[in-house]
Protein backbone atom coordinates (compact mmCIF):
# COMPACT_ATOMS: atom_id res chain seq x y z
CA UNK A 1 0.00 0.00 0.00
CA UNK A 2 0.79 3.30 -0.48
CA UNK A 3 2.49 6.12 2.04
CA UNK A 4 -0.73 8.55 2.45
CA UNK A 5 -0.76 11.78 4.36
CA UNK A 6 -3.41 12.43 7.40
CA UNK A 7 -5.84 14.26 4.97
CA UNK A 8 -5.63 11.57 2.70
CA UNK A 9 -5.85 9.01 4.99
CA UNK A 10 -8.97 10.23 6.84
CA UNK A 11 -10.84 11.13 4.29
CA UNK A 12 -10.67 7.13 2.89
CA UNK A 13 -12.19 6.52 6.10
CA UNK A 14 -16.03 5.66 6.40
CA UNK A 15 -18.34 6.54 9.19
CA UNK A 16 -17.32 4.07 12.23
CA UNK A 17 -14.03 3.26 11.22
CA UNK A 18 -10.81 3.81 13.45
CA UNK A 19 -7.32 4.31 13.80
CA UNK A 20 -4.35 2.77 15.03
CA UNK A 21 -1.94 4.69 16.29
CA UNK A 22 1.44 2.83 16.20
CA UNK A 23 4.78 3.95 18.41
CA UNK A 24 7.46 1.30 17.09
CA UNK A 25 10.38 0.98 19.60
CA UNK A 26 13.88 -1.14 19.75
CA UNK A 27 12.37 -3.31 22.35
CA UNK A 28 8.27 -2.76 22.13
CA UNK A 29 5.77 -1.16 20.26
CA UNK A 30 3.26 0.96 21.86
CA UNK A 31 -0.58 0.83 20.57
CA UNK A 32 -3.21 3.55 20.53
CA UNK A 33 -6.87 3.48 18.89
CA UNK A 34 -8.75 6.52 18.01
CA UNK A 35 -12.57 6.17 18.94
CA UNK A 36 -15.54 5.92 16.30
CA UNK A 37 -15.52 9.45 15.39
CA UNK A 38 -11.51 9.53 15.47
CA UNK A 39 -11.57 12.38 18.07
CA UNK A 40 -10.16 10.90 21.19
CA UNK A 41 -6.92 8.30 21.20
CA UNK A 42 -6.66 6.02 24.05
CA UNK A 43 -3.76 3.92 24.73
CA UNK A 44 -4.30 0.57 23.78
CA UNK A 45 -1.57 -1.89 24.25
CA UNK A 46 2.09 -2.84 24.42
CA UNK A 47 3.56 -5.64 21.88
CA UNK A 48 6.85 -7.18 22.30
CA UNK A 49 9.12 -6.20 19.17
CA UNK A 50 9.53 -8.72 17.04
CA UNK A 51 10.12 -9.90 13.36
CA UNK A 52 7.93 -7.88 11.41
CA UNK A 53 5.46 -10.85 10.00
CA UNK A 54 4.91 -12.38 13.43
CA UNK A 55 4.21 -8.59 14.46
CA UNK A 56 1.69 -8.07 11.42
CA UNK A 57 -0.34 -11.00 12.68
CA UNK A 58 -1.08 -9.54 15.80
CA UNK A 59 -1.59 -6.10 14.45
CA UNK A 60 -4.08 -7.69 11.96
CA UNK A 61 -6.29 -9.40 14.96
CA UNK A 62 -6.34 -5.76 16.57
CA UNK A 63 -7.44 -4.46 13.27
CA UNK A 64 -10.25 -6.73 12.42
CA UNK A 65 -11.37 -6.62 16.41
CA UNK A 66 -11.67 -3.15 16.66
CA UNK A 67 -12.68 -1.95 12.73
CA UNK A 68 -9.49 -0.51 11.98
CA UNK A 69 -9.42 1.17 8.49
CA UNK A 70 -5.84 3.44 8.93
CA UNK A 71 -2.62 3.20 10.53
CA UNK A 72 -0.90 6.01 11.88
CA UNK A 73 2.74 5.53 12.88
CA UNK A 74 5.13 7.11 14.31
CA UNK A 75 8.01 8.70 12.65
CA UNK A 76 11.15 9.64 14.50
CA UNK A 77 12.71 12.70 12.64
CA UNK A 78 15.31 14.28 13.97
CA UNK A 79 15.57 16.77 16.93
CA UNK A 80 15.77 19.69 13.60
CA UNK A 81 13.35 17.86 11.58
CA UNK A 82 15.78 16.31 9.67
CA UNK A 83 14.37 13.37 8.08
CA UNK A 84 17.11 10.33 8.75
CA UNK A 85 18.16 7.26 9.39
CA UNK A 86 16.04 6.11 11.99
CA UNK A 87 13.03 7.84 10.12
CA UNK A 88 13.68 6.03 6.71
CA UNK A 89 13.69 2.62 8.88
CA UNK A 90 10.55 3.37 10.44
CA UNK A 91 8.96 4.53 6.91
CA UNK A 92 9.93 1.27 5.38
CA UNK A 93 9.01 -0.34 8.83
CA UNK A 94 5.30 1.16 8.18
CA UNK A 95 4.95 0.57 4.52
CA UNK A 96 5.72 -2.84 4.69
CA UNK A 97 3.27 -3.48 7.94
CA UNK A 98 1.02 -2.22 5.85
CA UNK A 99 1.14 -3.94 2.97
CA UNK A 100 0.87 -7.17 4.93
CA UNK A 101 -2.32 -6.29 6.87
CA UNK A 102 -3.72 -4.78 3.97
CA UNK A 103 -4.75 -1.22 5.58
CA UNK A 104 -3.61 2.31 4.32
CA UNK A 105 -0.83 4.46 6.82
CA UNK A 106 0.50 7.27 7.23
CA UNK A 107 3.38 8.57 8.92
CA UNK A 108 3.34 11.15 12.03
CA UNK A 109 5.86 13.02 13.64
CA UNK A 110 6.74 11.91 17.20
CA UNK A 111 10.07 13.67 18.44
CA UNK A 112 9.49 13.24 22.05
CA UNK A 113 6.27 11.85 22.78
CA UNK A 114 7.87 9.08 25.34
CA UNK A 115 9.25 12.44 26.96
CA UNK A 116 6.18 13.98 27.24
CA UNK A 117 4.60 11.28 28.70
CA UNK A 118 7.43 10.27 31.09
CA UNK A 119 7.05 13.85 32.35
CA UNK A 120 3.65 13.56 32.71
CA UNK A 121 3.68 10.81 34.54
CA UNK A 122 6.43 11.77 36.98
CA UNK A 123 4.49 15.31 37.19
CA UNK A 124 0.90 13.91 37.65
CA UNK A 125 0.97 10.43 38.55
CA UNK A 126 4.06 10.41 40.50
CA UNK A 127 4.78 6.77 39.29
CA UNK A 128 8.16 4.84 39.85
CA UNK A 129 10.28 3.96 36.88
CA UNK A 130 9.18 0.35 36.87
CA UNK A 131 5.45 1.70 36.72
CA UNK A 132 6.19 3.94 34.14
CA UNK A 133 8.33 1.40 31.59
CA UNK A 134 5.02 -0.60 31.86
CA UNK A 135 2.68 2.28 30.27
CA UNK A 136 4.52 4.52 28.45
CA UNK A 137 5.23 3.08 25.30
CA UNK A 138 1.06 2.95 24.55
CA UNK A 139 1.04 6.31 26.09
CA UNK A 140 3.60 7.51 23.67
CA UNK A 141 0.89 5.89 21.16
CA UNK A 142 -1.91 7.12 22.35
CA UNK A 143 -0.04 11.14 22.16
CA UNK A 144 1.52 10.91 19.14
CA UNK A 145 -2.25 9.75 17.67
CA UNK A 146 -3.90 12.33 19.34
CA UNK A 147 -1.13 15.04 18.23
CA UNK A 148 -2.86 13.34 14.54
CA UNK A 149 -6.57 13.28 15.25
CA UNK A 150 -6.40 17.14 16.35
CA UNK A 151 -4.17 18.43 13.23
CA UNK A 152 -7.08 16.58 11.37
CA UNK A 153 -9.71 18.22 13.07
CA UNK A 154 -8.25 21.89 12.66
CA UNK A 155 -6.89 21.47 8.98
CA UNK A 156 -10.88 20.32 8.23
CA UNK A 157 -13.12 22.61 10.67
CA UNK A 158 -14.97 25.19 8.70
CA UNK A 159 -14.27 28.63 8.89
CA UNK A 160 -16.39 30.56 11.31
CA UNK A 161 -15.95 33.89 9.79
CA UNK A 162 -15.66 34.68 6.40
CA UNK A 163 -13.29 37.31 5.11
CA UNK A 164 -15.78 39.97 4.45
CA UNK A 165 -16.79 39.98 8.18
Amino acid sequence: MALFNIAELMADLGPGQRLLGIDPGAKSVGLALSDVMRMVASPYGVLKREKLSVMAVKIDAIIREHGVAGLVVGLPLSLDGQFGPAAQAARDWAVSLSEMVKVPVTMWDERLSSSAVNRALIGEADLSRKKRADVVDKMAAAYMLQGALDRFAVSSSPSWFSEEE
